[in-house]
């Protein structure tokens, strides 16, 4: 017995030594956080006092995940790729064409029109799928292009700004890129989708609209694949299947809450809970992922099935994350649910307990998800970048979203 418990100690000394060594790292990813965390609360606040709006304009509560998660799917891969730009010293901040900075601007804005018809497409789709009634294609074509453009230039801004910012003052941009990024994502893209409403409140207006819309998003989905610049291409051929594929999670998160929209308004507060909450479980995964690409890609750790000791390092960084997150979430979520007079409010304790648990039951996916895609994508030869971080926070809009519905229920929060 006395064998075992020597290991033990210096194991355990190693991890705390690590983790030491990670002080910076750990305060820059949580003041990261606790800012997406806020911003986050825009989304969640926004979705909560629009219960109107969705109910009016049915199939939007399932386009609304999925126009999210895409924004994450985007800008979380831009976050990832300049991150391990930045780590590698490659990282220049300005617009020349050929720079790593240029390319991911012309990424973004390409990928942004043509993703957003194919989201409407989705929605219609699964509307009919769900057997719920919805807008039509058109109207939904025209909220996800017109609101996802203006969710875009907001975000591609700050995005610019924060790399600029991350560089000259040496920060983890792997750690402060990804959650705040993808809060942003959150915080611009529903209430930008909100104003791009009443454009179809006129038909006129809505078919003129829609027919420039619609021509801008098919001329950007040709020029994503015939661009001057060889490695704007390979970035969307890698995407291409991710674009593709991961909305489908959302949409299917957005069925969840079509499905039991009448429960949910009975309690809003968890509408203006979950944005923020599949946001930073998206976010977490993001800096795990993408702490763990650019190991990967400047040699710190190899591709193996069993995770070397800076990857478990960083894993237990994530999960020391959570606690604290998660915890924070559900209290912003109580008090300005009660500050702002939503009907229906559960107990303190009970929202702010459920809510930590929905966490800690999601934050070990996240990690398990994180690194085994990043060393399969690795592996095949793909940039992990392109995969990594638009996968995890689509993987956490679904798998968020049903643990919060399956905890807020057995915890007595929701009924149904």
């Amino acid at each position: 017995m006395a064998g075992p418990r020597p290991a033990l100690v210096r194991r355990a000394r190693r991890l705390l030594g690590y983790w030491r060594s990670e002080t910076r790292t750990l305060r820059q990813g949580l003041v990261a956080l606790v800012i997406s965390t806020a911003a986050g609360f825009v989304a969640g606040l926004t979705l909560a006092h629009i219960t109107g709006t969705l109910a009016d304009l049915p199939g939007l509560l399932i386009l609304i995940p999925a126009a999210v998660g895409m924004k994450g799917t985007i800008f979380g891969a831009i976050g990832a790729r300049l991150g391990t730009a930045n780590a590698a010293g490659v990282l220049e901040i300005n617009l020349e064409p050929g720079g790593v900075l240029r390319q991911n601007v012309d990424v973004a804005i390409l990928t942004t029109f043509s993703s957003s018809l194919w989201l409407a497409l989705l929605a219609r789709f699964a509307g009919a799928l769900f057997g719920q009634p919805s807008i039509s294609l058109w109207d939904l074509a025209v909220i996800s292009i017109v609101g996802g453009a203006i969710g875009s230039v907001l975000v591609l801004t700050i995005t610019i700004g924060l790399s600029a910012l991350s560089y000259r003052l040496e920060w983890d941009l792997d750690s402060v890129s990804t959650p705040i990024v993808t809060a942003l994502g959150d915080m611009t893209t529903l209430p930008s989708l909100f104003l791009a409403t009443f454009l179809v409140r006129n038909e006129a207006v809505a078919v003129a609209i829609g027919v420039v819309a619609t021509g801008v998003s098919v001329f950007a989905a040709v020029r994503s694949y015939v661009a001057r610049d060889p490695h704007v291409r390979r970035i969307v051929l890698e995407m291409t299947a991710t674009i593709l594929l991961t909305p489908i999670l959302d949409i299917l998160s957005g069925g969840l809450q079509q499905a039991r929209l009448a429960e949910l308004a009975a309690v809003p507060v968890l509408l203006s809970l979950i944005p923020p909450f599949v946001s930073q479980a998206g976010a977490l995964g993001g800096i795990f992922s993408s702490r763990i690409t650019s190991k990967l890609q400047i040699g710190v750790i190899t591709p193996s099935g069993r995770p070397d000791t800076p990857a478990i390092v960083d894993g237990s960084i994530v999960l020391g994350l959570s606690i604290v997150v998660f915890t924070m979430i559900g209290a912003i979520s109580w008090a300005l649910g009660a500050a702002t007079g939503l009907p229906g409010m559960p107990g303190a304790w009970t929202l702010i307990g459920a809510t930590l648990l929905a966490g800690l039951l999601v934050t070990p996916l996240t990690v398990l998800a994180g690194y085994y895609l990043a060393v399969v994508t690795y592996r095949f030869g793909l940039d992990p970048d392109n995969q990594g971080v638009p996968i995890i926070t689509s993987v956490m809009d679904l798998a968020g979203v049903a643990v919060v519905l399956i905890v807020m229920t057995s915890s007595g929060v929701l009924h149904g």
